[in-house]
């Protein structure tokens, strides 16, 4: 166990918050928001000074290796210093003064999740909402795949945190060097997000707002500026939204594809295939359940639309209070809600490609029952998969509901909260999805929680972004033995 190594990389990373937090500065000094300057300053202060005794204390000197267990424990670390240091501008300014609060916003933020306890969220001030925003666009990619693209690893084996921080169940390099490979999907994410921004500015959304929706749904996290999210801006800025949360949610090694013209590659993606049929099918039902609220067909699809890609992308943005739609509607959101986008994408949930999997795992079983002498494997994007990786699958899915479940017994104990609330809340946190059902429904919030229920959920999110394997290794005791 190279421990230096951890904590040396958490200074890292720690320092390079301190970089990023002067954007957020930048935004209040320009409107002038005294209270907001002074949170920033002192937090930018605090994590350099944090950030240099780690680097210092620290030094690996010449043992700068990186096996597994350490990338999977500097991912921990890191994303709860990040956590801790970033909910300190809410606190110190005095906009979000309770810590839990201000922490479970933060971890929503940097999660990509989006469920917020703030009521009057238009009452905030500019720089905050910024950062509150820029979270989620940090949050997406991850925060250690950007500074692996900007800083030598000193390290060739830093494909273990990109496999730590990153979702799904197989990552791979796309290019040989694992810097190259962060450097491409961040220029990538960069330019996407530009393009939404350019595009929201073309429809007449406010620079500002541009800007912080456009963060907001590259990092599939759905902060919104507004008490009733995305409802009050146009038909045409609502679509632009609902396109690139799709785009956002497709895997980001087909993006690096279309750029070396592997067309055939992208076309012959299954995952792809069924993200796109799957969220027709959800649209075309719901259009069917909702048309008679609305009693006019566009208005229905864009609404339905807009809602299965906000779902199946975990961006949580919302165009109407779903909670009052028929039940046939909410059913179909209910089920979004575990499925998740494409694996490599910015999208939470358990991924499509697990789902693919264990369905053809499932199959592959029945077969094996009907025929016990017969051997077949399980193929994805046509390639054998090594039991390994099935093994992993059907694991992970098993801890998934048990986490689900665990959130869900502990919230249970809120006199206040009904049962559907309870539930949804604990699905949405662990599949950083957001809103969900009843009195945490799109219009509402996770504010009437208790402080210990909001660091349970605050603790799922993490679980979820990180899923799981990371937090539980970084828990269990063997992991910090020599050998």
């Amino acid at each position: 166990m190279n421990r230096r190594m951890i904590f040396y990389m958490v200074g890292n990373i720690i320092l390079l918050e301190a970089v990023l937090l002067m954007l957020p500065l930048l935004v209040s000094l320009g409107y002038h928001e005294m209270n907001c300057i002074n949170a920033f300053s002192i937090t930018i202060i605090i994590a350099s000074v944090v950030g240099v005794l780690f680097r210092r204390v620290f030094d690996p000197k010449k043992n700068k290796v990186i096996y597994a267990r350490e990338g999977f424990i500097i991912v921990t670390f890191a994303w709860i210093f990040l956590s801790l240091l970033g909910c300190l501008p809410f606190i110190i300014s005095g906009e979000v003064p309770d810590f839990f609060d201000a922490f479970f916003e933060t971890v929503s933020g940097l999660t990509t999740t989006g469920a917020s306890v703030l009521r009057d969220v238009e009452s905030m001030s500019y720089g905050l909402l910024f950062w509150r925003s820029f979270t989620h666009w940090l949050g997406g990619m991850g925060v250690l795949v950007l500074i692996m693209a900007i800083l030598p690893s000193g390290s060739g084996r830093a494909i273990h945190i990109l496999r730590a921080e990153m979702a799904g169940p197989v990552i791979g390099k796309i290019t040989p060097k694992i810097k190259d490979t962060a450097k491409i999907l961040y220029v990538i994410y960069f330019l996407i997000t530009f393009a939404e921004t350019v595009f929201l500015l073309i429809g007449g959304m406010p620079l500002f707002d541009s800007v912080v929706h456009a963060l907001g749904t590259a990092g599939t996290g759905g902060f919104g500026i507004k008490a009733d999210s995305i409802a009050s801006y146009s038909p045409y800025l609502q679509w632009v939204i609902t396109i690139f949360m799709v785009i956002f949610g497709i895997n980001f090694n087909l993006f690096y594809m279309v750029v070396l013209r592997q067309f055939k590659a992208i076309f012959t993606n299954r995952e792809l295939w069924f993200y796109f049929g799957m969220m027709l099918c959800a649209a075309g039902i719901i259009t069917y359940s909702i048309y008679p609220i609305y009693n006019n067909f566009s208005d229905s699809v864009r609404h339905s639309c807009f809602q299965v890609a906000s779902m199946v992308s975990t961006t949580g943005y919302s165009t109407a209070d779903f909670n009052l739609w028929p039940d046939l509607a909410k059913g179909v959101i209910f089920i979004l809600f575990f499925t998740g986008g494409c694996a490599g994408s910015t999208a939470g949930g358990l991924k499509l490609s697990r789902v693919i999997i264990l369905f053809k795992a499932i199959v592959r079983d029945i077969r094996h029952m009907l025929h016990p002498r017969s051997v077949s494997s399980v193929k994805f994007e046509g390639k054998n998969l090594d039991v390994s990786v099935i093994n992993g699958v059907t694991t992970y899915f098993a801890l998934y509901i048990m986490l689900i479940a665990a959130t869900f017994i502990v919230l249970c104990f809120e006199p206040s909260f009904d049962l559907q609330s309870n539930l949804t809340a604990s699905i949405s946190c662990c599949n950083n999805v957001g809103p969900g059902l009843g009195l945490v429904g799109p219009m509402e919030g996770y504010g009437g929680y208790s402080s210990f229920s909001k660091l349970v959920l605050t603790f799922a999110m993490l679980f979820g972004r990180l899923e799981i394997y990371p937090i539980l290794l970084a828990l269990y005791p063997r992991t910090w033995t020599k050998k």
